[in-house]
């Protein structure tokens, strides 16, 4: 499987105390949650022929790209549990919510989950942890930190989609990861940076093409549409909220197992093309969505958008893109 491949790149080895966390049932949970948000059960173009890329393998791929950065287990293990909360089609739940653009709704229950699972406590009391140490990763700015910098999350998604889209290669991939270092930021806060700017330019772009996918019309309207599916079937008694922190091969056969939700199902799984014209099963959508970008840092320079003419302008034409027009597919 792709990240597999890419777990390699991030750090050569996999410290046990992640393996022992990765083996409990609450993270082999994350096997059956999608990178993709749902759009891969869909046949629209953008999505065919995807390799699987798990939540369990970004968190993986997190992990070990904090820990390789830091050596720090607490930073590493909140890294790790970052996702532990994921609800089934992830950022679906989301829209379901309400939450388009900030797209956080669904991490509320990160503490509740780790405090649930016996397996995890034991796990964090062998390396002298509680759940207060690592259930929050967004205080470590290596794990997380705010748009448009670059973290060990933003950064792990990012070059799994890379892969993943066809946009580059693994060998552009460990290329671009090899150039990059723990600095100090136009803030004085620690962030993961680039070295020399050309490493940063060819990451950037590719970056952008793949923010492009994020906010694409069928990335859109596919997300729209699964969270009305999801959000009707649970009014209707099919599937329940704690159901949607299962898995998905257990919510799709729910889903498979009532005859008005197997119809709607099975539509959602046809979905194949954008157009104009409002069918009888679908209808125009003007869908906003969080514009997920990055700008990376080159140590002793600045930001790229600061110093490349081209990425910047690349950068602006994004950010510009309006979600005022309607979409519909079918």
């Amino acid at each position: 499987m792709i990240q597999q491949h890419l777990w390699q790149i991030y750090h050569t080895d996999i410290p046990e105390f992640i393996r022992s966390i990765a083996e409990t049932p609450a993270m082999q949970r994350l096997k059956d949650i999608g990178m993709n948000c749902g759009c891969e059960y869909t046949s629209f173009p953008l999505f065919i022929g995807l390799q699987k890329y798990s939540r369990f393998n970004h968190s993986i791929g997190v992990g070990l790209i904090v820990w390789h950065f830091t050596h720090d287990i607490r930073q590493t293990v909140a890294a790790l549990l970052h996702d532990i909360s994921t609800p089934v089609f992830a950022h679906v739940i989301d829209f379901m919510n309400g939450d388009h653009e900030r797209q956080e709704s669904t991490e509320s229950r990160t503490t509740e989950f780790i405090d649930a699972s016996e397996e995890l406590q034991v796990c964090l009391a062998h390396e002298q942890l509680t759940t207060a140490d690592v259930d929050d990763y967004h205080r470590f700015p290596i794990a997380d930190n705010d748009t448009p910098r670059l973290s060990a999350d933003r950064l792990e998604y990012t070059m799994g989609n890379i892969v993943n889209y066809g946009i580059g290669s693994r060998e552009d991939v460990a290329m671009w990861y090899d150039d990059i270092e723990v600095g100090q930021n136009e803030e004085e806060i620690d962030e993961l940076m680039f070295c020399h700017p050309d490493m940063a330019l060819g990451f950037g772009m590719a970056t952008l093409q793949t923010s492009a996918i994020y906010v694409d019309d069928q990335d859109r309207y596919a997300m729209q549409m699964l969270a009305r599916l999801i959000k009707k079937h649970s009014e209707r008694g099919v599937i329940t909220i704690d159901d949607l922190y299962t898995g998905e091969s257990q919510v799709i056969q729910q889903l498979m197992d009532d005859k008005e939700a197997r119809a709607d199902w099975l539509r959602y799984r046809k979905l194949h093309t954008m157009s104009p014209i409002a069918t009888p099963y679908s209808e125009p959508l003007a869908v906003p969505a969080k514009k997920r970008f990055i700008d990376p840092y080159i140590k002793g320079e600045g930001r790229l958008s600061s110093i490349s003419n081209s990425f910047r302008q690349s950068l602006d034409l994004f950010l510009r893109q309006s979600f005022e027009h309607k979409i519909c597919g079918e």
